[in-house]
């Protein structure tokens, strides 16, 4: 069994893109710009915005985060995204999920220029990916298939089980791993809470993805010898023994799974540092489109 670190490679990458940066400056043109906005005082949001600044930081990009109050108007969210949107200097804009439940995702989704949709969430860019056309993919997937190839992993030919059909990860991971690309070109069995049989469709995969939210829903007797498994999912689970009071637990029972698998990611360590890599990358390429 080896571990997927996610840790390692999202480094690589972004000593890359840093690089990259400073070539940038090097001639005359300005770095990157990356424009987030965080509504209300969600932790888990902070969290992963704080992140993602960070990255920025890092790398070299210039980023701003704009706070909003949970309260705030969906019409006011739409108008600071169309200000954004016309402004040359930023190259992407994202929303942190989730949103207050009096202001419409698809609305906001929507709402962003899809040439600066670096979280590739707008229907322009999913619709890109469905036709095998360049656009931005949703960050998560497109960090799992920049973890795969960095280590190297075939996926041609191979059974795939993608347990998940979110718009965010789940379908838009099936159509990357069946796409007929060096990574891809795998069968993909997308799986969900009307599956039946699923036990015997993980027992048959070469690889799974599980991307449900549910901590340990993959157990020892799902998994057959040699599989490659990705665990997309990372939730708080009560622990006593923590100073925090509170684990992060993946959707996968890793005690029981890794010792059948090939390869396996962490959780936390293995996805989470590739999504914001890859949304690096995503930024970048947006930021040499707008050049």
């Amino acid at each position: 069994m080896q571990i997927l670190d996610g840790q390692l490679v999202s480094k690589t990458i972004k000593d890359s893109l840093k690089l990259d940066v400073a070539a940038l400056v090097v001639e005359g043109k300005r770095p990157p710009h990356l424009a987030a906005i965080l509504v209300g005082n969600n932790g888990a949001s902070e969290t992963y915005v704080g992140a993602k600044v960070k990255a920025c930081s890092e790398i070299g990009f210039k980023s701003t985060l704009i706070r909003m109050e949970d309260s705030v108007t969906e019409n006011k969210l739409l108008s600071v995204i169309g200000d954004l949107n016309t402004d040359p200097d930023v190259d992407g804009i994202l929303v942190q999920l989730p949103l207050p439940k009096h202001i419409s995702d698809e609305h906001v989704i929507m709402a962003i220029d899809p040439s600066k949709d670096v979280d590739g969430f707008h229907p322009v860019n999913a619709g890109k990916l469905v036709m095998g056309s360049p656009a931005f993919v949703s960050a998560t997937p497109h960090g799992i298939m920049l973890l795969l190839e960095h280590y190297k992993i075939e996926t041609k030919g191979k059974q795939a089980a993608v347990i998940g059909r979110s718009n965010i990860v789940g379908r838009p991971m099936s159509i990357l791993l069946s796409a007929n690309t060096n990574y891809g070109n795998s069968t993909v069995t997308l799986c969900h809470s009307h599956t039946h049989n699923l036990k015997e469709i993980c027992l048959r995969s070469d690889i799974i993805v599980a991307a449900l939210g549910r901590p340990g829903f993959v157990t020892g007797d799902m998994v057959k010898p040699g599989a490659v498994i990705i665990d997309v999912g990372i939730t708080r689970v009560p622990d006593a023994s923590k100073k925090s009071g509170f684990a992060l637990k993946g959707d996968v029972d890793f005690p029981a799974v890794s010792p059948k698998c090939s390869y396996i990611t962490p959780v936390p360590g293995g996805v989470g540092p590739m999504t914001i890599a890859a949304l690096m990358k995503n930024t970048f390429t947006a930021c040499q489109n707008n050049l």
